[in-house]
């Protein structure tokens, strides 16, 4: 299949023309971060019309019924397969355990240190996205680089 400019449009509905995908780190984290606290569905979205080069941004599953029928229907990224190895998000609850075991608690540390817990553990998943990633599509799996920004 070429990438040329002279491609019907319905080879431009097509996920398997993506050869890579850009991701901000930063929606990764957040969309990763949204459902491992609150399972809101979020997702990292690719739109038609496919490019060779696509972007995946931040978006909240749901509404696909907006989609029946077109040939325009975008790809739901989870963000946890664009994560090698998610480290476990950290709890309120481990981070008080873990101060009255060393009998240092009192409320402002057991916020400091929940806050560093929670960025460290940011940091570890923004360094840890995948180099390429398994679509599903509806012609079967297809394999993409994944370019992580900033």
């Amino acid at each position: 299949m070429s990438d040329g400019p002279g491609e019907g449009s319905h080879d431009a509905d097509d996920p398997r023309r993506i050869r890579s995908i850009a991701v901000t780190t930063a929606d990764v984290v957040a969309a990763l971060e949204a459902n491992v606290r609150r399972d809101v569905g979020a997702v990292l979205r690719v739109t038609p019309p496919f490019n060779p080069r696509a972007r995946a941004r931040l978006h909240r599953a749901g509404g696909e019924g907006d989609y029946e029928g077109s040939d325009g229907r975008p790809l739901h990224v989870d963000p946890a397969s664009l994560v090698a190895d998610t480290p476990p998000y950290p709890s309120a609850d481990d981070t008080e355990d873990e101060l009255r075991r060393r009998d240092e608690y009192t409320a402002e540390r057991h916020r400091k240190q929940h806050v560093a817990a929670v960025e460290d553990w940011r940091d570890a998943v923004a360094e840890s996205v995948v180099a390429d990633l398994t679509l599903s599509t509806p012609d079967g799996d297809h394999v993409v680089e994944v370019k992580a920004l900033g």
